[in-house]
């Protein structure tokens, strides 16, 4: 590889260099984690068989060698695996001696930024209504049960009926300011170093002897992943918030997968205009029937559900706590898949 080694790893996207006769002679670290293979396992691999753009991939290749010139395909559908097609912009340019740079740029990533930074938005505003509510609410509706108990105890018939539907709803809508005072009462994250895999680990074994008894969990880890800069509690409870989900909207005997690995390119913006790098994954898949298109775009706000009596609560939890642990939280969602990415810090330099 002639391309000076600085720039290679510090390019954002994934990017391979193709030899002759189309083989690939180097990836950078994006381009591992789009192909979701390591760099020993691309190089000397067929790069038309692993990146399959409409059209072929040897018919760009050949075109780029004939012309000696740079060709971009826009807006073109890449499958690079069992999974859908990916659309993306493919940039290909020579690079002498019969190689070939390859620029992959997934249209997917600017949309999951700009949903990611919506949901931080919306975490934080869900904090004054929750205030609100919890004492504006919640003494009234304690009243409201109480008498609706007391007049059933005289009543039998279609008005007993009436007034235990009166309790069961309070108690309903009592259950829903509880998980708004959640937003409230969280405390500040208590980072340290932690191994993702313990935190991953202690969450799947709670998940298979409860809610997601029914489901197949399999584990797809790096164990070469380094520590991650978090709360152990609170990035626990992140996962169990997912996998509930998960499980929720799994078939029997559907799958989840738990997968991590390392990528680079992604740093998070704070509001002072800061930033820090999020390298560190965490993926959790499941295959049931996808994110309905409507509700896409607004997952992360509050009181957004897609289930029956769901309050929407919390993915918008689970947003907050991400983002007060200065990372990311995106999904990416078709028929038969849907994931919900975590991106996290490394610990700073010295600790």
């Amino acid at each position: 590889m002639t391309a000076e080694p600085a720039i290679w790893s510090a390019l954002p996207l994934p990017a391979l260099i193709v030899g002759a006769p189309d083989t690939i002679d180097a990836v950078n670290g994006p381009a591992e984690g789009f192909l979701n293979r390591s760099a020993r396992a691309l190089r000397g691999a067929d790069v038309c068989r692993i990146v399959r753009p409409d059209g072929g991939m040897d018919a760009a290749l050949g075109r780029v060698r004939r012309n000696a010139a740079p060709l971009t395909l826009h807006d073109t559908d890449v499958a690079v695996g069992p999974g859908p097609s990916i659309r993306c912009d493919l940039h290909l340019a020579p690079l002498g001696d019969d190689r070939i740079l390859v620029l992959v740029a997934p249209q997917e990533i600017a949309g999951r930024l700009n949903r990611a930074r919506s949901s931080r938005r919306a975490a934080r505003s869900v904090i004054g209504l929750a205030e609100m509510l919890a004492h504006e609410i919640k003494n009234p509706l304690a009243g409201i049960t109480g008498a609706a108990q007391l007049l059933s105890m005289n009543l039998s018939g279609d008005d007993a009926e009436l007034t235990d539907l009166i309790v069961a709803e309070s108690r309903r809508i009592v259950k829903l300011l509880e998980e708004v005072e959640q937003f409230g009462n969280l405390r500040p994250p208590q980072r340290r170093a932690i191994n993702v895999h313990d935190v991953l680990d202690r969450a799947r074994k709670s998940a298979m002897v409860g809610y997601a008894a029914h489901m197949e969990l399999v584990e797809r880890y790096d164990p070469s992943l380094p520590h991650a800069w978090a709360d152990p509690d609170q990035l626990q409870q992140v996962v169990l918030n997912l996998l509930r989900n998960a499980a929720q909207v799994g078939k029997q005997g559907g799958t989840i997968t738990l997968r991590t690995f390392y990528e680079t390119g992604l740093r998070v913006s704070r509001p002072d205009g800061s930033g820090d790098a999020a390298p560190l994954q965490i993926e959790i898949t499941d295959d049931g029937p996808g994110i309905p298109p409507e509700m896409a775009n607004n997952l992360f706000e509050p009181f957004v559900s897609g289930r029956e009596n769901g309050t929407g609560l919390g993915l918008s939890l689970v947003a907050k706590i991400v983002a007060e642990h200065d990372g990311w939280i995106t999904t990416e969602s078709v028929p038969g898949r849907t994931t919900f990415r975590i991106s996290l810090p490394m610990p700073p330099r010295g600790t």
